[in-house]
């Protein structure tokens, strides 16, 4: 599928299955460490609106832990796009951009399956 980013993290385990998947179907994306090139804030605010602010916080991850649950509630939408701009390890991964701006965090394989037919 042409267009296909995951911002990824080597050391994630669910984003190397989420990559094997994709192979298997074939599918070849470009593949970004998410933890050197986050995604942009154009990218953030994109998935917010598909997603909603709660699917792209990694709570389980250290640097959501050093923010706290409550900063994070705190902020405003801006404030959190500014945040996950600056720390790409505050984002839910794998962070999936289909090349029409559909995007995806987490590997959820029936959404991925959804997303990408074929």
């Amino acid at each position: 599928m042409a267009g296909l980013t995951v911002y990824s993290y080597a050391k994630c385990s669910t984003c190397r299955k989420a990559l094997a998947w994709l192979a298997e179907r074939g599918l070849d994306p470009t593949v970004i460490d998410i933890t050197h090139h986050p995604p942009s804030r154009a990218e953030l605010e994109q998935a917010l609106g598909q997603l909603g602010r709660q699917r792209l916080f990694n709570t389980s991850g250290q640097s959501y832990r050093s923010l706290g649950a409550a900063a994070e509630k705190a902020m405003d939408d801006q404030q959190a796009l500014e945040a996950l701009a600056a720390d790409g390890k505050l984002i839910k991964r794998p962070f999936l951009i289909r090349g029409d701006g559909r995007t995806l965090t987490g590997f959820r394989p029936e959404e991925w399956e959804a997303l990408l037919p074929g």
